[in-house]
C-alpha cells in the first residue's frame, strides 16, 4: 500500500450493519496506521477506533459532546499520566481511550466498545 491509498483507508469510513450483542468485522487491521484512528459507521452510530503503537485496540463514539462534530477519529494519539488518551482535533478535551472519560470534564464521558483483531481483521461488539 503506498502513502497515498494508506492515507486514504485511514481516513475512509465504513458502514457496518450489527446484531445486538454481535461481533462484526469493520475494518482490515493494516487500514489503521499505529497511533491513529478510523471512523466507523455501525448501525447509522459512528464509531473511533485506534490503533496504537503497541498493537493495542480501542473503540469510542466518534461525537465529541464538546464541539457537537463528529471528529474524534481524526484526533492526536498521545498519553497523559501513562493513560492513552484521543485530543478532540477542535478543543483539544483529552478522553482516555480505555474507559471514554473527559479529563477537562470528567461528566462527559463517551461510550466505549469492545474491539478485537483477528485474522488481520479489527471487530466491534456491539
Amino acid at each position: 500500500m503506498n502513502a497515498r491509498s494508506a492515507s486514504a483507508a485511514v481516513m475512509e469510513s465504513v458502514e457496518v450493519s450489527a446484531g445486538a450483542g454481535a461481533w462484526q468485522p469493520v475494518c482490515a487491521l493494516d487500514d489503521i496506521w499505529p497511533d491513529t484512528g478510523v471512523c466507523v459507521l455501525l448501525d447509522g452510530r459512528q464509531v473511533a477506533v485506534f490503533r496504537l503503537a503497541d498493537g493495542s485496540l480501542y473503540a469510542l463514539d466518534n461525537h465529541d459532546p464538546h464541539s457537537g462534530a463528529n471528529v474524534l477519529s481524526r484526533g492526536i494519539v498521545g498519553d497523559l499520566g501513562g493513560e492513552p488518551v484521543v485530543a478532540s482535533p477542535i478543543y483539544k478535551h483529552h478522553y482516555r481511550l480505555r474507559d471514554g472519560v473527559c479529563l477537562e470534564d470528567p461528566g462527559t464521558p463517551l461510550a466505549t466498545y469492545a474491539v478485537a483483531a483477528r485474522d488481520g481483521l479489527v471487530w466491534l461488539h456491539c
